[in-house]
């Protein structure tokens, strides 16, 4: 039984996941220089946009008044059509259903994750949706609003990673 604990938690595979890389990408810290930091073909998946470089957008997104947030086929149902419309790539889902209610869950995507923490006994839903690449998280707002029909999603906007690299000019 302990193998197959440590084989959930991906310890033990044989992937080179667990391998630090330090070659950074071609990336480098704001504090020094390196040409080509803006090249659009580069294979880093940062986002280069009004001259900043910055590793993804995480919208943390207050879903108020929403209906079916106790609902986990729902909730993945929604996690699903937000990939779909942002443009992401789905790797896994999973889910939580607790008693009497709630349910928290997690979609790690290629491009990151989004995940949920709800009360339904209030009609809220806490969730974040961060996205790296080409993918388009702010399409995830209409996505929440049709899924948990309420009109009230509220969005606050973090560029993760901003300023850590930085443009040479």
């Amino acid at each position: 039984m302990k193998d197959a604990s440590l084989f959930q938690l991906g310890i033990g595979l044989e992937t080179g996941a667990q391998t630090e890389d330090t070659d950074f990408g071609g990336l480098v810290p704001a504090n020094t220089n390196a040409p080509g930091l803006f090249d659009e073909d580069r294979d880093d998946h940062f986002i280069r946009r009004d001259g900043k470089v910055y590793a993804g957008t995480h919208l943390i997104l207050e879903v108020v008044d929403g209906t079916g947030l106790d609902d986990e086929a729902r909730i993945q149902a929604a996690f699903r059509e937000i990939v779909e419309v942002c443009g992401a790539t789905l790797l896994h889902i999973h889910t939580h259903k607790f008693s009497p209610q709630g349910v928290s869950g997690v979609a790690v995507l290629a491009e990151s994750h989004i995940s949920v923490h709800t009360w339904p006994e209030i009609g809220y839903g806490a969730f974040d949706v961060f996205m790296c690449g080409d993918a388009r998280p702010w399409l995830s707002v209409e996505v929440l609003k049709r899924a948990f029909a309420t009109d009230d999603v509220r969005a606050k906007e973090l560029l993760r990673g901003d300023g850590l690299v930085e443009a040479v000019q």
